[in-house]
Formats: C-alpha cells, structure tokens, sequence
C-alpha cells in the first residue's frame, strides 16, 4: 500500500511538472505558419488610398482628362478640371465614382477607373519592422504578405540582431487590445525554416531586440 500511495505522489508529481512546463515556455503564444493557414484564407479588404499614393485617373474616350497624380499630403489631388478632391481614405472604386460624379458636370455620362501604381498606404495598413535590422521601415501591407516579405524588405537581421526572441504586436479586433506573439525569424532567416514563417496582418509591428552577448 505504501509503494502505490507513493506511486500515485510521483504520477502527481509529473503530471504538475509537465504542466508547469507547458507554461514556462513563455507569455506569447506562437502564430501558425503561413503555409497552414493558405487554404482557410479569407480575402484581404480592398486597398485605401494614402497619402502620397500614385495614382492613375483614366476617363474613358477623354484622354485630355485622364491624367497620373500623387496624392498630396492634405489627401487631395488634381486632376483636368477637378482640383482638390479628397482622396485619402477611399478605395480605388470610390474615388473612381466621386470623379464620375464631378466630371458629369462638362461631359455626358462619363466612365472613370482609378488604379494605385505605387502606393504608400495609410497608418493602419502598413507593417512595421524595428530594431535590430538593417534598415528598420514602414512597408505598405499587400495581400498575403508573410513575415519573410517583410525581412526582405527591410533587408533581414543586423549583426547583433536575436532573431528568435523578435516579437509581433497585433491589434486583435474582437478584444480592441494589442497581442504579442513569438516569432522565430533566426530560424526563419538563418536556418531556413519555413515552419517559423507567419502570415501578417494591416497594422503588425515586428520588434526585433539586440543580443545580450
């Protein structure tokens, strides 16, 4: 009898152990690779034009007034007979439709499309990479952008950089609060492990610390 109670006290004992391991692996959860998540994808929201954006206007059989313009940093462009209509905030259809609208003042029925050529983005759809990288940047978010996109963009780790103890910020929509997750970019970038690529979201931060050694 006493060899089981204490057959039952070491089980006990593990039991506690394993899970007291389970928590001391750290705060921040994990996200899951950018490949497991691929066929449950959900598509991106349609792009919203920023400041600085380019843009190219094209009125159907009225070249004259077509025209290529930058988004100002007021959020305004001009284009041939509209001046300062506002643009930041809108995606490419809306902008598109509020020039059909004042455009239908000198020609009859007109037909407007709007194209982003080269884009900046606004605050909330950029993905920011600082710390111990090359050159830390806000990169405009595009549609299935992982965190390796985002380390080539930035030209990958510094010299002192721990990749493994990076961590990603993300504000989580259904709470309204800011969540950090692990990210593993020195196995991501220095041992090729493609298992430690995470797909990102509008608005991520990647925080990337100096080794202590």
């Amino acid at each position: 009898m006493v060899f089981k109670s204490f057959g039952r006290v070491l089980a006990g004992a593990g039991v506690i152990a394993t899970l007291l391991s389970g928590c001391s692996g750290g705060s921040r959860p994990e996200l899951p690779p950018a490949g497991s998540v691929a066929t449950r994808e959900a598509p991106s929201d349609e792009y919203v034009i920023g400041p600085m954006d380019q843009l190219n206007v094209f009125v159907w059989r009225n070249p004259e007034l077509s025209a290529k313009v930058q988004v100002r940093p007021d959020g305004r462009i001009t284009t041939p007979l509209i001046s300062d209509m506002p643009a930041v905030g809108k995606t490419p259809a809306m902008l598109a439709d509020d020039l059909k609208y004042a455009l239908g003042e000198y020609i009859k029925d007109p037909i407007v499309s709007v194209i982003v050529e080269n884009f900046s983005g606004t605050y909330s759809q950029q993905i920011r990479v600082v710390g111990a990288t090359e050159k830390p940047a806000s990169i405009p978010y595009r549609a299935n952008m992982t965190a390796l996109d985002a380390m080539i963009a930035v030209g990958g780790l510094s010299e002192f950089a721990s990749g493994n103890r990076a961590r990603l910020v993300r504000y989580d929509k259904a709470t309204g609060k800011q969540r950090e997750y692990k990210v593993r970019l020195g196995d991501l970038l220095k041992n090729g492990d493609i298992s430690a690529n995470v797909r990102l979201e509008p608005g991520d931060v990647l925080i990337i610390p100096e080794s202590m050694f």
